[in-house]
């Protein structure tokens, strides 16, 4: 369970990353190296701008929750407190 949510941390947090980078509110970002001038064909400037910025809310939120849960499994009452730090 412990290395799942650890892997399910690292996926959020990478596309958190890619999200981050891809806005610019100036609008010369790398949005358009990948494919953001197609995403504005398609959508339009403000809503690929609005999806994006939803996606990085809902992405920090997401982490937020999984590390709290995950400290919880680890060190919580009832968690798993045997987990070696060291080893002796």
């Amino acid at each position: 369970m412990l290395t799942s949510m650890t892997i399910l941390i690292a996926l959020v947090s990478v596309l958190l990353i890619g999200a981050v980078l891809i806005q610019n509110p100036k609008g010369g970002g790398v949005d358009s190296t990948f494919g953001g001038s197609q995403a504005n064909q398609m959508f339009g400037a403000a809503k690929s701008a609005d999806f994006i910025e939803k996606a990085t809310w809902y992405l920090a939120a997401a982490l937020f929750i999984l590390c709290i849960v995950t400290s919880l499994l680890v060190g919580g009452p009832g968690g798993i407190e045997d987990i070696p730090l060291q080893s002796q």
